[in-house]
């Protein structure tokens, strides 16, 4: 029952598109080292689903400033990345077109630091799975059942939302679809920012 429930709020939180979600699907339409990246974005969720879950009360205790952190360091994150697909939107010439449609695209270790970076410094990988997974899979009577249901559920997103970015990929290939979608990921990325700019200024 733990780890259905665990799978059940993982996905919950997950599904909706974010900032990570969004990259993995152009990595998916691109055709760039999508199977690494899938598997990066899951193992770094179950990793840090699993301390959360088991360190939450001793984060939440010992580092107040921690939220505050993230939503500063996030947001400025976000409105960089905002600026890039902009710029891609706006001159897509070097927005690397080519590689959407041939599949060559760049080289695996930019992808993974990228990967790091959506991952990573994206405050509501830490806001739902650190400190929302981890302070519900806390009180379970078997949180370690429940880490490993919310982890599957992460694993089986990414999974899907690759597989189906790769199914897409043959209508997806003319510039001005790349332009749209470098513009609403720009525009989504935005709104995530000020999002959690206002959650800092209303704390």
């Amino acid at each position: 029952m733990d780890f259905l429930q665990g799978m059940g709020l993982g996905l919950s939180l997950i599904v909706a598109i974010g900032a990570q979600n969004a990259f993995v699907l152009r990595q998916g339409l691109r055709g760039e080292q999508l199977p690494m990246v899938v598997m990066v974005c899951a193992g770094l969720d179950a990793l840090l689903i699993v301390l959360g879950v088991f360190g939450s009360h001793w984060l939440q205790q010992r580092l107040p400033a921690l939220e505050t952190a993230l939503r500063l360091g996030g947001a400025g994150f976000l409105v960089g990345y905002a600026l890039l697909a902009l710029r891609r939107a706006w001159h897509p010439a070097g927005s690397g077109l080519v590689a959407a449609a041939g599949g060559a695209g760049a080289g695996w270790r930019p992808v993974l630091a990228q990967t790091l970076g959506f991952t990573l410094l994206n405050p509501h990988v830490y806001l739902d799975t650190v400190l929302l997974l981890g302070s519900v899979g806390a009180q379970q009577a078997a949180p370690g059942a429940f880490a490993a249901g919310a982890s599957v559920g992460s694993l089986l997103w990414f999974s899907l939302l690759g597989w189906a970015a790769q199914r897409l990929a043959p209508w997806l290939r003319r510039p001005a679809v790349w332009r749209a979608l470098d513009a609403a990921m720009a525009l989504l990325m935005l709104g995530l920012a000020l999002g959690l700019l206002r959650g800092w200024a209303a704390g």
